[in-house]
């Protein structure tokens, strides 16, 4: 789990609440919401470089730009 997740959600409740935020709370809420994003987007990628598409016939038919991205990333790793 993201460990940031928590305060987000915190922070969520505090402004739904009368109480709502302060506006150092509602900056902290949008640094906090995109690091979750970037996480976020960070797992699905890695997810989708560990994916090959195969067809019936077990011909390896993963779309060239995740092809050309897995490699990418390979030859960075390797540097």
């Amino acid at each position: 789990m993201i460990p940031i997740l928590g305060r987000i959600n915190e922070l969520s409740r505090k402004q739904r609440s009368s109480a709502g935020l302060t506006k150092a709370e509602q900056s902290e809420q949008t640094e906090l919401r995109k690091e979750y994003l970037q996480a976020i987007r960070g797992q699905v990628l890695t997810t989708m470089l560990g994916v090959s598409v195969v067809d019936p016939l077990g011909h390896d038919v993963t779309p060239e730009k995740l092809t050309n991205e897995k490699l990418q990333r390979r030859e960075q790793a390797g540097q």
